[in-house]
């Protein structure tokens, strides 16, 4: 077994997308970062055994039985003091609150590119300074973030989402694809 690593600029990235994961390791590594990936949290639990990040990148909605919400849970219990930002384009308060809540430092919407997310990784704390806005949320924003809300809750499983929001599967699948953030 490889000698545990702890180099404070170590960088974990846990994507599914494996063209994107490349791009993004290539480019934090041009900045000095050492980068492991993993696409489940399978795979980052494994990671884990030998390695010891100081950020990680994670994507909201990975592939298969994966969550990217458990994968924020299992690193900060895995180590308290890692930054770890989410990534998503299903962007949602509900989800960027439950990452938050388990864990996550940060939550960015897609696309977002190496300096958003190193501007993450340094504006961990959170400030004061930002504006607030007098804008009341409309419907459909709301709307947004209650089938968002519901998609964390069943695990991004389309099918008990639309069962427990009373339509159609099709119909969500189109809200969803319709309102995707690419």
């Amino acid at each position: 077994m490889s000698e545990m690593l702890g180099d404070e600029r170590q960088l974990l990235i846990v994507e599914d997308d494996d063209a994107f994961a490349r791009t993004l390791t290539r480019s934090f590594e041009r900045r000095g970062y050492q980068v492991v990936h993993a696409d489940s949290l399978e795979s980052m639990q494994v990671l884990l055994k030998n390695h010891q990040p100081g950020y990680a990148v994670v994507d909201l909605k990975l592939k298969g039985e994966s969550s990217g919400l458990a994968c924020v849970q299992a690193l900060h219990e895995h180590d308290e003091d890692t930054l770890i930002v989410v990534l998503t384009g299903y962007a949602s308060i509900a989800t960027a609150v439950e990452a938050v809540k388990l864990g996550a430092c940060h939550y960015l919407a897609k696309p977002s590119n190496t300096d958003d997310i190193e501007d993450a990784f340094n504006r961990a704390e959170g400030s004061t300074d930002v504006a607030l806005t007098a804008r009341a949320t409309d419907l459909k924003t709301l709307e947004w973030e209650r089938i968002h809300e519901t998609l964390a809750e069943t695990g991004f499983n389309i099918s008990e989402t639309a069962r427990r929001l009373g339509m159609h599967r099709r119909t969500l699948a189109r809200k969803l694809e319709k309102q995707r953030v690419k």
